[in-house]
């Protein structure tokens, strides 16, 4: 068995900066979300600036409104994530 041991601690790797973790934590949040429909027929999901309010940056294109949502899901599912972790690793188990 072969254990690999990085010698770098938590501290020491790259942290994100204040407005990335703004980002984040802006993006995390489904009410800063909307869907259009758009002329071809298809949905495109967007967040609300966090500084201007009446700008929206899209983000993808779905076939479906279901699909749109889901999209949506997912990505506040992948940015809570990256806020969770923000104060380092946790810990998932302990061994006596």
């Amino acid at each position: 068995m072969t254990l690999f041991y990085q010698t770098n601690s938590w501290g020491s790797q790259p942290q994100p900066t204040e407005d990335r973790t703004s980002l984040w934590k802006h993006i995390a949040n489904k009410k800063n979300w909307r869907i259009v429909e758009l002329i071809n027929g298809y949905f495109q999901t967007e967040y609300q600036d966090e500084n201007d309010f009446d700008r929206w940056h899209d983000v993808t294109r779905r076939e479906d409104l279901k699909d749109a949502e889901e999209a949506i899901d997912q990505t506040v599912k992948h940015y809570a994530k990256k806020v969770e972790f923000l104060n380092g690793p946790k810990v998932v188990k302990t061994f006596k």
